[in-house]
């Protein structure tokens, strides 16, 4: 039964029902096939369910509004086959990106596409009510006003932290939201689902949703320097959420100091390169530690992200490539591991976030 959230929206269809295997199955198939819709027939065939069930899910599906007639086929006998698609527009998710500086939210339909988008400054060290104040305004604002039902609201920010139960640890640079439980915290003022990720998890979601295949790893070089690792395509979270705290690995023992408490590290090496203009060193730095968890983990693909990487993302991708390069010849290696900027620009931490609530429904993730 329909009702309303905080944010002004119905919040429709219960998602719990849809997260179920053979919903999702139904579901990611219907989103697969376009417009020009998927027959009763093809999807039973397809997910191995009998028809019964493809019946009953679909019928559901229809009621909640989340799958509509795309027209008819013509069968190889008997009458013709009804087609049905996903109606993207039936619901939507909000993804935003709380970074150290910035708030950047988008709002996405079904199928990804994003139909709404703000980005306004922010201090996340601020603390926690003008930060919820600031997160609520803009999530909520995005949403209000927006057919279907809104799934919920993905929020992806420096680590660590634990996405299990969406609490904060020691954010790097911002003691002050140690032990803060930010999910519940927002789900009790908007209303609806809330899911807490770190902005690399959720931008290497984002990528392995949008097609990225195999084993990688999302490098973000932003205000900070962290990874988002997916081997085999599923992100590699790690038993406390730690992985992918790439960018205090040390490389300098006695290098410089870094707010995290030690010294040398990747980020503080990087961030030290760029404020002196130095791009070559900092992408040279960053190939350094590229090249550290290419030899540790044996992944197919290194992506580039962050404002810093895409203002000049160029300089950085010849740099990274030129270390892991200079490695493998080292090591005898046929080839290099290859090196690419992340399609989704600044926007790809939020629109992962936003995949934190939208992949688990067509089973395409964990959330």
């Amino acid at each position: 039964m329909n009702g309303t959230n905080g944010t002004g929206r119905t919040t429709g269809v219960n998602l719990p029902d849809l997260r179920n295997h053979n919903a999702a199955l139904v579901l990611d198939l219907l989103r697969a096939a376009g417009r020009d819709g998927i027959s009763r027939l093809e999807l039973a065939d397809r997910t191995g369910l009998t028809p019964q069930a493809v019946s009953k899910i679909t019928a559901r599906l229809r009621e909640e509004g989340f799958a509509a007639e795309a027209g008819q086929r013509a069968s190889t006998g008997g009458k013709p086959r009804t087609l049905l698609r996903l109606v993207p527009g039936a619901g939507h998710a909000v993804g935003v990106h709380l970074d150290r500086d910035e708030l950047r939210a988008v709002l996405t339909d079904l199928d990804g596409s994003v139909v709404g988008e703000r980005l306004v400054p922010l201090d996340l060290g601020a603390g926690a009510e003008a930060v919820l104040d600031t997160v609520v305004r803009e999530a909520g604002g995005l949403a209000h006003g927006t057919s279907g039902s809104l799934l919920g609201v993905g929020i992806a920010l420096p680590g660590p932290l634990d996405h299990v139960n969406g609490v904060l640890h020691r954010v790097t640079g911002f003691a002050e939201w140690d032990g803060f439980p930010l999910r519940d915290a927002l789900a009790d003022r908007l209303g609806v689902p809330v899911v807490v990720d770190k902005d690399t998890n959720a931008a290497a979601l984002g990528l392995a949703v949008g097609g990225e295949r195999g084993s990688f790893a999302y490098l973000h070089l932003g205000t900070g320097l962290g990874a988002g690792l997916v081997i085999g395509g599923t992100v590699h979270r790690g038993a406390r959420t730690g992985a992918g705290e790439f960018g205090h690995q040390v490389i300098q023992m006695d290098g410089l100091h870094c707010w995290c408490g030690n010294r040398g590290c990747v980020e503080a090496l990087c961030l030290a390169a760029i404020g002196k203009g130095d791009v070559s060193e900092a992408a040279r730095v960053l190939g350094e530690g590229a090249a550290n968890l290419v030899g540790l983990l044996d992944i197919d693909l290194v992506l580039l992200g962050g404002r810093t990487v895409t203002a000049t993302p160029g300089p950085f991708v010849r740099g990274v490539t030129s270390v892991l390069a200079d490695r493998a010849r080292r090591e005898g290696l046929p080839e290099a591991v290859p090196v690419r900027l992340a399609p989704g620009g600044d926007r790809a931490v939020a629109d992962g976030a936003a995949q934190l609530l939208l992949a688990p429904v067509f089973g395409r993730g964990d959330g």
